[in-house]
């Protein structure tokens, strides 16, 4: 038949081209297209592994639950709307699922078996995931892959934006607190030149991540990814530091004996706060659609800069209006009080993450549904487990199989979902174990858990 190749036999031409209009890294596939009479033994079970696998993968079922837009809009009741709401966001999970289950099974399947066809040393037959070094990537979606590399020449935009913008505005507030006495501004500075900080920490450690990485593998075998909340964690800590001292400064100058005068802003600063106001609120909307941790950092920042800064206008404008001297001290120690909570709670998520905090319950049904997609071959589950090893998320299956299961078997459905597992954008690392009871130990030393 047309495009059947031999058992052994190198591809076609034909195939070749297919392959590449398919977006495949490689074309010598073994059984993709050939029939199933031909296939050997082991190849045979592969593809009858993939039928079940693939027996109840239909989104088109799925798209049948969804309410459109133009009907959501339609329920009055808000928890009957939030319910549908939801419903969608689960749909969407369950089908980004089903497009990873289906795009990596055929490419993982065939990666388990190398084979030296003819005996030179080098595994023809190695499969995907030979071919790519073991990255998943390039066997998903394609819509996947663009939105994945979206996602990251956005996340480099963002930060390279935000390190200018800083630096602009760091002059700017600097030139303008020449000229004032007002501590809103001062603390606007000191601001200006932390936010500084925080983008310079967040682009060297995206940079020392993947810096070296390769040579460096003996030495970090799982990467260096927890680099990047470590940093924002040491800059959420500067932060707080930083604004305990401006609102000690505040403190005194409120207790301080007088005689006080009402400070007023001057046209320059109030010019240098204004453009802030304006600049970090385009960055900080640009931002917020861009969902990588260390982008939804800068995000927060800006947030914070447009309400900090909006206030550092109001408070001495009022109190220079109404002569009141201690409005602009008591502005700045607000503000102060604000930006130190809000960094504590930066602070204090980061450090649960970094801790091994477990995941939010969306990511634990995707995952769960994700699992569920093994049920044809599996006997059941024993434990799902997720939680961040910083902003990634490391995941544990254990999963129930017949004690008479062949090795081969167990083997090919394990690691076919622990790949699927780690081809999710949300996951780093994947785990699964097999068991042939529900009763026992939960397969870790309970002192770990302490």
């Amino acid at each position: 038949m047309a495009g059947k190749r031999g058992m052994r036999g190198k591809p076609t031409d034909e195939q070749i081209r297919r392959d590449l209009e398919q977006g495949r890294p490689r074309s010598d596939r073994k059984y993709r297209f050939r029939d199933h009479g031909y296939l050997e033994p082991d190849d045979q079970r592969r593809v009858e592994f993939k039928k079940k696998l693939m027996a109840g993968v239909d989104s088109s079922s799925l798209e049948s639950f969804r309410k459109s837009d133009e009907e959501l809009k339609k329920i009055k009741n808000k928890k009957v709307r939030q319910f549908y709401e939801v419903q969608n966001q689960r749909l969407d999970d369950w089908l980004e699922v089903n497009a990873i289950v289906k795009a990596l099974s055929d490419d993982i399947l065939e990666s388990f078996d190398p084979r030296d066809d003819n005996g030179d040393g080098v595994f023809e037959g190695g499969g995907g995931l030979q071919d790519t070094q073991g990255c998943v990537e390039p066997f998903l979606p394609e819509e996947e892959q663009e939105k994945r590399r979206i996602e990251r020449r956005n996340a480099k935009w963002a930060i390279n934006i935000n390190v200018l913008a800083n630096i602009i505005l760091l002059v700017a507030k600097g030139i303008a607190s020449f000229y004032s006495t007002s501590l809103s501004l001062i603390a606007s500075l000191v601001d200006s030149a932390l936010d500084l900080l925080c983008t310079g920490i967040i682009f060297s450690t995206s940079k020392l991540v993947q810096w070296h990485i390769h040579s460096l593998r003996k030495k970090f075998p799982v990467g260096r990814r927890r680099l990047e909340p470590l940093g924002i964690l040491v800059f959420s800590i500067i932060m707080i530091i930083s604004f305990i001292q401006i609102l000690e400064e505040s403190v005194s100058k409120l207790m301080s004996k007088g005689p006080h005068k009402a400070a007023s802003l001057p046209p320059i600063a109030i010019g240098a706060m204004a453009a802030t106001i304006g600049l970090k609120g385009f960055i900080w909307i640009g931002c917020a659609r861009i969902k990588t941790t260390q982008v939804q950092a800068l995000a927060q920042d800006c947030k914070t800069d447009v309400v900090f800064n909006t206030l550092s206008l109001i408070f001495p404008a009022i109190g220079h209006a109404a002569d009141i001297w201690w409005l602009d001290p008591l502005g700045a120690g607000l503000l102060s009080l604000f930006i130190i909570y809000d960094w504590a709670m930066t602070c204090m998520e980061n450090v649960s993450r970094l801790t091994g905090a477990a995941v939010d319950d969306r990511v634990l049904e995707k995952l769960t549904f994700l699992a569920w997609r093994f049920s044809p071959l599996v006997n059941g589950y024993k434990s799902i487990t997720a939680y961040h090893a910083g902003d990634g998320v490391w995941v544990e299956v254990d999963i129930l199989l017949d004690e008479k299961t062949p090795l081969e078997h167990a083997h090919d459905v394990a690691e076919t979902l622990q790949y699927c597992c780690e081809g999710m954008p949300e996951v780093d690392r994947a785990f699964v174990t097999c068991d042939y009871a529900w009763q026992g130990p939960t397969g870790h030393a309970a002192e770990n858990f302490q």
